[in-house]
Formats: C-alpha cells, sequence, structure tokens
C-alpha cells in the first residue's frame, strides 16, 4: 500500500519515525520531484537464522576475492543503486539517507575488487531493525558477498529484523521470505525493544570472508554441498 505522490518536508527524524512503525519512502523515478510513503501488505524479511548460501558463493566468500568493507563508501553506493533503467532513488532520497548516515543511522557495505566498487548495500538501523534499502553489483555475487557480511555483522550486533521490503524470486533464492503486514508489525515492535549494536564488529576492522560466513550462519543456515535448487516465495 502506498499513499499518493505528493509534495511534503522530509526530515531525517521523520523518516526514523516512519520506519519505526513499518512505513518507508520512494520516489516514482530518478527524475520525480516527490516522494510518497510504502507500506507493503506482504512484506520481505530476512530470518537471521536462515540465510542460504550456494556452494560458489561460499567458496567466492571464503577467497576474499572481493574486500569488504563497512561505511566507507556511502553515498558512492547508493548512487551506485540508482544505476539501472528504473530506480525509485532521486536527488532527494540520495540526500536523506545521506543525513541518516552522518547521524549513525544508516549504513553501507562496500565490496572492492582491487581498487574498484563492484557491489554493495545500504540500509537503516533502528535499535534491533536493520531496514535493507537496495544493492548493487557490477561483478558476480558481489552483492551477495556482501549480503553474507551484512548478516555477519547483524548477528555479531544482536539484531532481530532485517527487513527486505519486498520480496523477490531472487531475494528467496538466498532466504528471503513473505509475512504479512501485521505480523511484520509484531516483528518491528519486538526488534525495537532491543539495543543493537551495528558496529560490535569494529566498522574500520576489516573481516575476512571466512570469518562473515562463520558469523553469518544461524541454526537455519543452508551451506549447499552442491548448487541450491530454486527456491519459491515462503509464506509465514
Amino acid at each position: 500500500m502506498r499513499t499518493a505522490p505528493r509534495k511534503f518536508e522530509l526530515t531525517a527524524d521523520i523518516l526514523l519515525r516512519a520506519y519505526s512503525i513499518g512505513v518507508f519512502p520512494m520516489a516514482e523515478s530518478r527524475d520525480a520531484k516527490e516522494l510518497f510513503w510504502v507500506e507493503p501488505h506482504e512484506r520481505g524479511i530476512f530470518p537471521l537464522d536462515g540465510l542460504v548460501v550456494s556452494r560458489s558463493l561460499a567458496k567466492t566468500v571464503r577467497s576474499d576475492r572481493y574486500r569488504v568493507t563497512a561505511d566507507r563508501a556511502f553515498e558512492a553506493v547508493v548512487r551506485a543503486c540508482a544505476e539501472r533503467e528504473k530506480t525509485w532513488i532521486n536527488d532527494e532520497i540520495v540526500r536523506l539517507y545521506g543525513e541518516l548516515f552522518a547521524a549513525g543511522h544508516a549504513h553501507s557495505l562496500e565490496a572492492y575488487e582491487g581498487d574498484q566498487l563492484v557491489g554493495g548495500l545500504y540500509g537503516v538501523s533502528l535499535r534491533g531493525a536493520f531496514f535493507g534499502e537496495s544493492m548493487f553489483h557490477r561483478a558476480r555475487d558481489a552483492s551477495k558477498v556482501a549480503l553474507v557480511h551484512l548478516f555477519a555483522r547483524l548477528r555479531s550486533g544482536g539484531f532481530r529484523l532485517l527487513d527486505a521490503q519486498f520480496n523477490t524470486e531472487h531475494l528467496a533464492s538466498l532466504g528471503a521470505v513473505e509475512i504479512s503486514r501485521e505480523a511484520f508489525r509484531l516483528r518491528l515492535a519486538d526488534a525495537l525493544q532491543v539495543e543493537a549494536n551495528f558496529g560490535a564488529w569494529p566498522v574500520t576492522a576489516a573481516m575476512r570472508g571466512a570469518e562473515a560466513l562463520e558469523r553469518a550462519r544461524g541454526d537455519g543456515t543452508e551451506v549447499a554441498t552442491g548448487e541450491l535448487p530454486r527456491r519459491s516465495v515462503v509464506r509465514a
């Protein structure tokens, strides 16, 4: 569900309040001047004990082919996420999330191949909830490697909820599931009771792939001995 696009003055504080009740903003396009609020009827989330890692992805993570950092190039990651034919990320989104980043409520993970930024993701952190916003890749599996590192940081920091907003076949193949709006609100309320810490593993400290994979694992984590079959969307 979303409201019709309209003009309004949106601040970082209002944005955080919106996230606290399960609502987030989007733009119609890169050139749009207005934003609208969204609260999906069916919400995509990643259970933090349910990451699915194929054999080839596990091998790539362990190899440290990509050097993964945190909070080193936030705006570059956001703008890279907008480099697609259709995007909901406009200049206002870049500005607002930059303010959240400056306030410590937004974070990015960057995957580098040599000195080139080839993948990454960003999202919003609020107590025990992390709201994933977008991912991108310019090299094979670079965004997936960043996701494994995100799981490692969230599990290390005591987070309870990883929001994916909308589920897709791609996200479902990595372990995302769909839950109802009402179920999401309950999980969000529970997560907001917890004071988690994105920097439990310091953002200035490197994390090797093998360490990230180990920390990302939960009771329901699948690390395949062969390539995983395609998974359908799961409703919970």
